[in-house]
């Protein structure tokens, strides 16, 4: 039996894409690079070109009807990727517009052939292969079909990887003969939806290797393009090695403690709900500290505060600055107004690693909803069901924050929709009492552990959360005006 094929995967040079590629690109492969104008094709090739051209393997840069080389040029040299000795030692740019216009695809082909014999790049870039194929059409100059197999032939002969890059629609791509003999597809598109432009990338076809199916948040940064992979599903997550749940994160509250039963158990997802005022961020930030007093490091997500006005306003600021210190606390400020899950999952991994976390803290998922771009908010159920399950394979235990509007006609225990997506749900109330207004806290859920469910009294010191008496002698505390019952009551 003859030996199994081998094809080397290349390091695209764009964080996250290899991810998305199943592990890069592979070598001699001829892909196209699709979508509509400003999406970023041109910019995604030359990233490519340049994190992988060297003298002794040169890359070619071949615009045809495009811009001419000194202007792009003029603007790529603003990414940081761009590296100016590379040119033209390592990377050369050859421009063939007058060509096609003046002498037709075969004068191209032709000059295309010449300079690749002559240069020998390892990789190659034919950019924009929509606008020459599309004019050569027009005058009636060319097979399409067998000009895109006879290039492919070509260059495949030379040990090329080759691109090609062009704006098309979507609708196009049916029954054009570049799609079928590409072996890999990289589609790129943006959408604008009221003040929010969200780019995205999607691999239509790699052969030979599996590819992350989806479509992937995209942005052109200064160092050039950035992908952030889709989350996968919690039943695609690493489940390798499985928390122990005997083992519990305390809160360094004792009573509160032995009414979630010994504290709570490594890997869940806890949810602290209430209304304005109630003490939310107070318990979210105890559990932090209380971690990181036990040697268990932590993140706290911030989406309505800056670092430095959460210090100010969160109990123990000074304290939590020293931590930041000590490096043993991270607190990640995400508030810009299309910001896409995938890109905050992205940030707070980085975080939780960075530091070996073991606690996380995401405070709110009422400013984390608010600040995704509109058209992530769509499905942010489905997105937070991937973003829990995501925290939880980094082995991280996790306590969400979220506002909850006091409704004493129903009982809510979470926001809309939402509360099946943790293992546990802390909510607190408001409650009128000898006139006055007191905070009540509850354990509602904590999934397949025993805990408590008395109602309890707490209130907020300079210290944090102080825990008060259980109102085993009242009834109706959730209505919001409790009455007491009398010892001869039945």
């Amino acid at each position: 039996m003859s030996e199994r094929v081998v094809i080397k995967r290349i390091p695209s040079g764009v964080p996250g894409l290899d991810e998305v590629l199943g592990g890069g690109l592979p070598e001699y492969s001829f892909t196209l690079i699709a979508g509509g104008p400003g999406c970023g094709k041109t910019t995604l090739a030359d990233q490519i070109l340049f994190a992988n051209a060297t003298p002794e393997q040169p890359a070619l840069h071949i615009t045809i009807l495009g811009e001419p080389p000194l202007k792009m040029l003029r603007y790529q040299q603003q990414f940081s990727f761009f590296d100016v000795d590379k040119v033209p030692n390592a990377v050369r740019f050859l421009h063939l517009g007058s060509t096609v216009l003046e002498s037709g695809l075969e004068k191209v082909l032709e000059q295309i052939v010449e300079a690749v014999e002559d240069m020998g790049p390892r990789m190659v870039v034919v950019d924009s292969f929509r606008a020459m194929t599309r004019k050569a059409m027009e005058a009636g100059q060319i097979d399409l079909e067998h000009f895109v197999q006879r290039l492919s032939l070509h260059l495949t002969s030379w040990e090329a990887t080759t691109f090609l890059v062009g704006e098309y629609q979507e609708r196009e791509a049916e029954g054009n003969p570049i799609f079928t003999v590409a072996d890999g597809i990289i589609w790129l598109s943006q959408a604008t939806q009221r003040n929010s432009v969200v780019r995205k990338l999607r691999v239509l076809k790699m052969r030979g290797q599996s590819q992350l199916p989806g479509l992937h948040t995209m942005k052109i940064l200064d160092s050039g393009l950035r992908v952030f992979p889709r989350l996968p599903s919690p039943e695609r997550a690493d489940a390798s090695s499985p928390p122990d749940r005997s083992v519990r994160r305390k809160m360094g509250i004792e009573a509160f403690d032995a009414m979630l039963g010994g504290g709570i158990p490594v890997g869940y997802s806890v949810m602290v709900v209430g209304p304005s005022g109630s003490g939310k961020t107070t318990l979210a930030v105890q559990f932090v500290r209380e971690g990181i007093e036990r040697g268990e490091p932590g993140v706290i997500a911030v989406f309505e505060k800056r670092p430095e006005d959460y210090l100010i306003t969160a109990p123990g600021g000074v304290e939590l600055g020293k931590l930041i210190e000590q490096d043993t606390l991270r607190i990640l400020s995400l508030r810009p107004l299309d910001l896409s899950v995938d890109e905050t999952m992205e940030e707070i991994a980085s975080a939780v690693r960075s530091i070996g976390a073991k606690r996380l803290v995401v405070d709110s998922l009422s400013g984390f909803e608010l600040a995704l771009a509109p058209s992530f908010r769509e499905d942010f159920r489905e997105s937070l069901y991937r973003m829990v399950g995501a925290l939880a394979s980094l082995g991280v235990t996790v306590m969400m924050t979220a506002e909850l509007v006091d409704s004493y006609t129903e009982l809510r225990l979470s926001p809309p929709g939402i509360s099946f997506l943790t293992d546990g749900i802390i909510l607190q109330r408001y409650a009128e009492m000898a006139g006055h207004l007191r905070r009540v806290m509850v354990v509602a859920k904590m999934r397949g552990i025993e805990h408590k469910s008395e109602l309890r009294l707490y209130d907020i010191s300079a210290d944090g959360i102080v825990m008060g008496a259980a109102l085993t002698d009242h009834e109706h505390v959730l209505t919001g005006v409790p009455r007491r019952i009398t010892p001869n009551e039945p």
